[in-house]
């Protein structure tokens, strides 16, 4: 401050000094001139000019020249303050950097700044006084901080974070951004500007740990396994991330495309890891692959897979550097499991001998999975007695069987019809200590069921409730039902739907069940019983608990199945018209015949309904209802709408044969009469038909039925001149020439073959051989080909 005392007195022009050393007007000098005013420019020149005033002082006070001494301006003294202000704090900040901690720290400014004893007591090592530092420089230099520093608070003054803390929780707060956006959005691609947006608005760094956790953590969203293959495509294909590939993320997004059960896509992402060194898939990512394509029993897209690990990759791999470098692995028992796994579902059970041979060569000894594995693909061949041949394997190879290898043995015992022999499976199991699982009692349940042997299937039931559930108790007894139903037990189906309310509450799945079988056993009072209490239920615990009874569809097309196979059409129409009520529409390539023999019972509405649906749903309707709307048209003597519908079922491309038509016919003579037949031939005959061959077969079979083999209808006559045409003209093109000097030489024969396509209809007149001759004479001029009857007898 003595500098500040000392420069008040001098003499100085103020004008000059002044419009220099105000930082507004140097900002506003610097706007003019094109130059932005930043911070750090504006203090350097404050700072210059704090210099040149120090040393012109300097000088008057050497040249003695104090006698009329001129104040200082205020943007002076300011400017000299700030500068004096800041050199303090600047030596004494590097006094306390520079400090040893072991010293006595006697600095002056430190012990002004202290706010303890100036003795180090062991507590921070460096960066003691910055809070204090950091709050002077805020208070009284914040010029200097202006878009330069952003001063972040701290939400708590007691508590500190390293700065790898302070980043990490960064980068966790950003993936869980990224995840928690992209699992509420909808799939997006890899160019999509809102995946790029969300991705640059999380500040993240992609590293190889950052891409893992986003992977996974979107792996297990449902249907996240897209927006996850998205950003690893997005990430890499950047500039800053190409030459960064990781191996380790692309494997696992293997396993999450894998789980989602998309073999398709993780095939795409194997092969294109097999053109890149970097990303050369190693044994992980073979076991995920194949355990992928295993689970989906693609045999062929594994075999290659197989033969992939055993190859040499080809000499254009991108980025490669080592010459000899020899990825080459072989498979292992997993690899191998995984093709027998693939096997289940093609059923190709001599690829289980191949793999136990390969596996044999290659020095690896097969494990329970691959027994348990190889014994599930005997039952879906049907192979049984192989399937007990591999289960004696495993027990001499000293493999535990576990208890999904004893529910394919009890599988295989109920498919065979051998019931003692699945109870004993099931005991053998429970006296080795195997804990079974609730799959194998139900297996048995059922198996017992089929039988005729309920009572003991409701003891195998009760021990199921001792063990853990992967589905509620209700599907099994579900399953019981059809089971005794498929062994033809029908009382048993109702005594278990019965003893069921002991156990565990009824679903729609079970009243469906239920329905089905009273449906077929012709017992319509006790499906409409059970339906219209069901509807009831629903009613009374829809609004108060979270248990639902709602018909679906398949409710509704049980119950119209029941309906129709006892005769009661009142009781058909209303559940048909409180279908749609429901949101429930019939589906007519499963129900077709019921709005069939609806129709002929006298419902003809519901029929004309149906196919008015269907045709504003923008749908074909079923060749059966299309034929019943024919017949119903005709029964009520509307032939001209009739011909419509045949017409709209040439132009959809529905073929009906002559004798379908006919069969047709003949079953409904009591109510289309003779005569109906033919004044829908008429019709048909004069109208403008499609040429397809449903109206042929139709034309045709109204022939037979109305006793007369003329042709019909226009359609059919041009197809008829059609033939004689490509006749006639095949025997011109093969020197049959007619020429008017060999009138003589046309021979009998060559008459009859003119004349064989004539219509031989009833009350028609076969025309002479001169009326013959004598028309080829008047056409001949025409285009030398002969035509005799396409106008006379047309």
């Amino acid at each position: 401050m003595e500098i500040a005392s000392t420069l008040q007195t001098l003499s100085l022009s103020s004008s000059s000094s002044s419009a220099k050393s105000n930082p507004e007007t140097i900002k506003r000098t610097l706007i003019r001139k094109g130059v932005f005013p930043t911070p750090k420019i504006i203090h350097t020149l404050l700072k210059k000019e704090s210099q040149k005033l120090i040393r012109k002082s300097n000088k008057l006070a050497r040249n003695k020249t104090l006698d009329n001494p001129k104040p200082l301006s205020e943007s002076e003294i300011q400017v000299v303050e700030e500068e004096t202000q800041f050199q303090t704090l600047k030596r004494e900040y590097r006094e306390v950097m520079v400090g040893k901690p072991w010293e006595r720290l006697e600095r002056v400014g430190l012990r002004e700044l202290s706010s303890g004893s100036g003795e180090f007591e062991g507590g921070k090592l460096k960066g003691e006084h910055l809070e204090e530092l950091s709050e002077i420089l805020v208070k009284d230099c914040q010029w200097l901080l202006d878009d330069d520093v952003e001063v972040i608070e701290s939400e708590s003054e007691n508590k500190t974070f390293s700065i790898t803390k302070k980043r990490a929780i960064v980068e966790a707060d950003a993936i869980g951004f990224i995840i928690n956006r992209l699992s509420s959005m909808e799939p997006l691609c890899a160019g999509d500007w809102k995946l790029s947006r969300l991705m640059n608005q999380s500040g993240l760094q992609f590293s190889e740990g950052n891409l893992l956790k986003i992977v996974g953590g979107l792996g297990q969203v449902r249907g996240g396994w897209s927006n996850a293959l998205s950003v690893v495509e997005w990430v890499y294909n950047r500039n800053e991330y190409k030459l960064q590939k990781s191996r380790f993320v692309y494997t696992k997004l293997l396993a999450v495309l894998g789980k989602a059960r998309m073999p398709g896509e993780a095939l795409r992402i194997f092969n294109l890891m097999l053109e890149d060194y970097h990303i050369y898939p190693d044994m992980a990512a073979y076991h995920s692959i194949s355990v992928t394509l295993g689970q989906a029993g693609l045999v062929k897209e594994l075999m290659n897979v197989v033969e992939c690990m055993r190859q040499k990759p080809s000499k254009r791999i991108k980025n490669a550097r080592r010459k000899n470098w020899d990825p080459c692995l072989e498979p292992d028992v997993v690899v191998f499991n995984a093709v027998v796994n693939a096997c289940v579902s093609s059923h190709q059970w001599k690829g289980v001998a191949w793999v136990l041979d390969q596996m044999r060569k290659s020095g690896l000894k097969p494990n329970g999975a691959t027994y348990g594995l190889a014994m599930e693909v005997m039952l879906r061949s049907g192979k049984y007695e192989l399937v007990h041949k591999y289960f004696e394997k495993m027990r001499k190879s000293g493999a535990v069987p576990k208890s999904l290898t004893y529910k394919v043995l009890v599988k295989s015992f109920w498919e065979e019809g051998k019931m003692n022999e699945a109870i004993e499976a099931v005991r053998d199991m429970e006296q080795r200590g195997v804990v079974g699982t609730a799959s194998v009692y139900y297996e048995l349940a059922c198996c017992l069921c089929k039988s005729g042997r309920w009572r003991e299937a409701i003891m195998e039931v009760e021990k199921m409730k001792r063990l853990p559930l992967t589905k509620p108790l209700v599907v099994t007894f579900t399953g019981m039902i059809l089971s005794c139903l498929e062994g033809g037990h029908v009382k048993d189906c109702i005594s278990v739907f019965q003893t069921m309310s002991n156990h565990c509450s009824s679903n729609i799945g079970t009243i469906n069940a239920m329905l089905k079988v009273y449906g077929r056993n012709d017992m319509f009072a006790e499906a409409k019983e059970l339906f219209e209490e069901t509807k009831v239920m629903d009613s009374a615990c829809r609004g108060t608990s979270s248990f639902s009874l709602d018909p679906d569809i398949y409710t509704y097309s049980s119950i119209l199945e029941a309906s129709a196979v006892a005769h009661q059409w009142e009781y058909f129409e209303y559940v048909y018209k409180e279908m749609p009520l429901s949101g429930f529409q019939i589906d007519q390539n499963k129900h077709a015949w019921l709005l069939v023999e609806a129709s002929r019972a006298g419902k003809g509405h519901l029929l004309e309904h149906m196919f008015d649906t269907i045709l504003e749903a923008g749908e074909i309707p079923h060749t059966s209802i299309f034929i019943e709307m024919v017949v119903q048209s005709a029964i009520q003597h509307n032939y001209e709408r009739a011909v419509s519908l045949v017409n709209g079922m040439a132009h959809a491309s529905i073929q009906v044969s002559e004798k379908q038509w006919t069969d047709i016919f003949m079953g409904r003579e009591d109510q289309i009469s003779r005569d109906g037949l033919q004044r829908l031939l008429d019709i048909l005959s004069s109208g403008k038909m499609a040429t397809e061959v449903t109206v042929f077969n139709l034309s045709k079979s109204l022939e037979t039925s109305c006793g007369s083999n003329n042709s019909i209808g226009d359609g059919d006559s041009s197809s008829k001149v059609d033939n004689l045409e490509d006749h006639i003209n095949s025997d011109h093109k093969n020197s049959i020439t007619l020429h008017e000097s060999s009138e003589g030489s046309i021979t009998e024969a060559t008459l009859d073959l003119l004349t064989c396509h004539l219509p031989n209809s009833k009350g028609s007149e076969v025309p002479l051989a001169s009326d013959i001759l004598k028309a080829w004479k008047e056409s001949r001029n025409n285009d030398g080909i002969f035509f005799p009857f396409q106008t006379k007898y047309k």
